[in-house]
This record gives C-alpha cells, structure tokens and sequence, in this order.
C-alpha cells in the first residue's frame, strides 16, 4: 500500500478513462500487481518481525498469511471471470454482495486504506534520509512533516496537468525496486550465521505465545500484500477478463516468495533483539551489519527508487476508486468530475487532503510509520472481507447468471477459506485499530448522505440504519477511548 505496500505497476497508464484506452494484457498486469505489492512495506520486513516473533513464528505466520492471501487472490481470480461486469473489483464486489451502503463503505475504506498507505512512503523516505540528516528523526518530527507535506503538494500540482507514469517507465521501474531486494537476499545468505539463526528461532522473552507472535505479525502481512487486488481495481483495462486473475494470482505467488525470503534471511545476520531496534528501513541496517556502510546506502537508495515508483501509482489508484464510484452513484456527482486530460481532479484533491491529514496526525503518535502501516491493513480488512463474504454468498446460493456454470467446490472452499482468513485479520488488528478505523469510517458517511439527496432518494434503508448505527457507536467509543488514553496513537 503495498500500500499500502505498493510499487508503480503499470496503473497509471491504466489510467487513460473510458473506452479511449489500450487495453492491457497477461503480462502487462502481473507487472502491475507486482509493482503494486513490492514497494516501502518490503523494507521494514525485519524489524516488524523480530518486534514480533522469532523464525518458528516467522515461519508460520508466513505460511497462514500465505495461505489466506492466495485465497483472496483465488477470490479475486474468481469474480474477475463470475462477474465481468463488475469494475473497480473490491468496491463493486462489496456493494453486489451486501448492498449500496457496505459497498460505500468499502470503496471508502479502500480509498482510504490506500491514502494512509501513501503516508508510510513519506515517513520512511524521510526516516531514510534521517539517517544522515538528524533534524528529520524517523520521519515523525516537525521539519519531515512539513518537507513530506511539499512533496504532496508537488505531486498533487504534477498530476493535475495531466502528467502519468508511461507503462515502459512503469516496468523500469518495477525492475529497479526488485533488484536490490533480490541482492539483499543473496547477500544475506553468503553472510547467513547458522549459530545466530539457532539462537532466534524460538523467540525471544519478549515475544510471548506462538500464537501471540503468530498475531502480532498478520497486519503487516497485509500491508505488503496491499496490491494483490491491483488488477482488479482496473479490470475494466483489461484484453480479456480472465487475464485480471490470473495476474493476481502469478504476481502474488512472485512477491510471497520474495517476501518471506527477505524476513527468514534477516534471522541469520543479527540477533533479533538487535533487528527489532533497527529504524526504519530496518532492511538498510541488517545489510549494513553484513556487508558494511554501503549495504545500507544500497537499501536506501532501492527504497527511494521504490518509493517513488509507488506513490504517483497508488495516489491514482485512489482517485480512481472515487471517481468510478461516483460514476456509479455511490458518492457525490462532483467526485466523478474529470479534466481533459482525463485526470479525476476533485478525487484526486480530497485524495491529497485525506494524505495531509494523516500526515499531521503522524506528529502525535507514538511511532508514526508503524501506526500508518497498521492503520493501512485495518482500513482495508472491511473491503477485504466484503469480497470474500460476496464470493462465499455465490458459492453457497448461485445466482440466474452462473446457471451456465455451477459454483464448483474449489471456489467454495477458497472462499470460505478467505472469509475465515479476513475475520482472524480482524481479531489480529486489536480493538485499537478496529476503534480507529470507526473513527475513520463514521464521517465518510456524509458522502453518502450527500449522493443519495442528489438523488432524490430515501436516505437510509431500515438495514442501513443499523449499519449507522453500529459505525457511529464504534466512532463514539474510539474518540472516547483516545480522549481518556485507553488507546493511543
């Protein structure tokens, strides 16, 4: 988020609106969904596990969220084919599946997910930068705010006339961010300690249960997989629709190898009390710890490259969900507004002011890039489960339109599974983030107020007052909650 732990991808040039644009193909797309997954989370890998738990944990939290994430993208894969006419993916699936309001909800938390994504991109380039530059601490200082919140604007500008990532540069790009990940690995391996892996392999005191470090570690599983829906949200782009999952499914099994790698590896270099200090990009310090001072200028610059490869992406990739939901009514008439030049402005203006905010709120928390990163997986579990919930209702009770084609029992299982795998992300996220994304979730309300008047249609359905009901009592509870410091930023 990808944001999300997100890379470039081809999704600009996806970008182009309407029936004017070239339609992608096989491979354009799995470029796309492994830009989109491999961006900033990637680097912080080492650090968030060993917080978290040692190899055994490791490992298997690697193989649950591996596990769960394939099912999504089985899921995914699934209703790209079962319902061609749904666009923009995790919004359309959601509003299908459970009705108007949850799909506004989902579009808004997918939007939003994506928006503090890109937040997490300004706080480690600036932690990155930090590193040489004091006055910018680990990104959360004034001075990095106000330099991220330029950087923000200049892009918001950029963007505004018209300028996108062309697919050549886009792949360029996505090339330039695996490579040193793929070094760092190798790297790792010919410096690996077998003794200093032993001795991290259970844990550490800290780290509590099996199954606490197994939790511990699941939103940020999520946030480096952020993306794997890539191809979905822009499946109204695709050559052919089937192209849309089986991208998915390719570029995630792609980025899951790489991933787990870069997290077992970093186990052998340092013990994993010492890689849970590391600042952000911790990936910079275990390399620097093998290799010397120029491992970590090595990470820090394929960060940077990656980073910037991600953000102009993932800030369209946002926009978009506005924009295509408020061409399907779901949010205000202005939101579907675009220029000439195809750019959605006011989605992508309320996009760039939601990322201010973020940011500024960054100022007061505890530990800025870890809270964005958590914020992110917790925003995007309520879209999430909605597409898999959407996918388990057709495998349960078919619709007119799959007449031709009975739901088989690998689809049901799939999304069964995923359903089961987004409910336990749920219960990992903790009441703390659950309070704050309510909080989050409860004004978007508003634009839905706002697009049901513009159409002179009853506000809310007796089932949409309890949905109210129940968001607007989490919102209340969580501004409690932080007011009297039970929770915390």
């Amino acid at each position: 988020m990808s944001g999300a732990d997100s890379g470039g991808g081809d999704t600009a040039a996806t970008v182009d609106g309407g029936d004017h644009t070239a339609k992608l193909s096989l491979p354009t797309l799995t470029t796309m969904v492994v830009g989109s997954m491999v961006g900033a989370g990637v680097f912080s890998l080492p650090a968030r596990f060993a917080q978290e738990t040692g190899v055994a944990g490791a490992l298997v939290a690697w193989v649950v969220a591996g596990a769960g994430m394939l099912m999504l993208a089985f899921v995914f894969q699934n209703l790209a084919v079962r319902r061609p006419r749904l666009d923009a993916g995790v919004y359309a699936y959601a509003k299908a599946g459970f009705g108007e309001y949850l799909g506004f909800f989902s579009a808004f938390g997918y939007w939003a997910s994506a928006c503090v994504g890109n937040v997490t991109y300004w706080v480690l380039i600036m932690s990155t930068v930090g590193g040489i530059w004091p006055a910018l601490g680990e990104g959360d200082t004034l001075l990095a705010v106000v330099l991220s919140s330029v950087g923000l604007w200049a892009v918001y500008l950029l963007v505004r006339r018209g300028v996108k990532e062309a697919a050549a540069i886009n792949r360029i790009v996505t090339v330039a961010k695996i490579v040193p990940i793929v070094v760092f690995v190798i790297l790792a391996l010919v410096y690996f300690r077998p003794s200093v892996f032993a001795d991290n392999f259970a844990g550490a005191a800290y780290s509590g249960s099996l199954f606490d470090q197994i939790s511990g570690t699941m939103l940020v599983t999520v946030f480096v997989f952020l993306g794997v829906e890539g191809a979905s949200v822009y499946s109204r782009h695709a050559r052919r629709r089937e192209d849309v999952g089986r991208a998915t499914v390719i570029g995630f099994l792609s980025v899951f190898a790489v991933f787990a790698s870069v997290t077992i590896v970093s186990y052998g270099i340092l013990p994993m009390g010492e890689i849970a200090d590391l600042r952000q990009p911790s990936m910079a310090g275990v390399l620097q710890e093998a290799v010397g001072t120029w491992g970590e200028v090595f990470v820090s610059v394929g960060l940077i490259v990656s980073v910037l490869g991600a953000y102009l992406a993932w800030t369209l990739m946002a926009a978009e969900v506005l924009f295509v939901a408020a061409k399907d009514h779901d949010m205000p008439r202005f939101l579907a507004r675009s220029t000439d030049a195809d750019v959605p402005l006011p989605a992508l203006l309320m996009t760039t002011v939601l990322m201010q905010i973020v940011l500024v709120v960054t100022l007061f928390s505890d530990d800025a890039f870890n809270f964005a990163l958590d914020l992110t997986s917790a925003l995007s579990l309520i879209p999430f489960l909605l597409a898999a919930g959407y996918a388990l209702r057709i495998a349960v009770r078919p619709q007119p339109e799959d007449a031709e084609r009975e739901p088989s029992r690998a689809e049901l299982t799939a999304a069964l599974l995923a359903t089961l795998y987004t409910l336990f992300l749920l219960y990992a996220a903790g009441l703390r983030f659950v309070l704050v994304s309510f909080i989050v979730y409860a004004p978007a309300t508003v634009l839905f107020v706002m697009a049901r008047r513009e159409q002179h249609r009853r506000l809310f359905s007796p089932r949409e007052l309890v949905v109210l009901g129940v968001s607007l009592a989490g919102a209340a509870v969580g501004l409690i909650a932080l007011g009297v410091g039970w929770i915390s930023l």
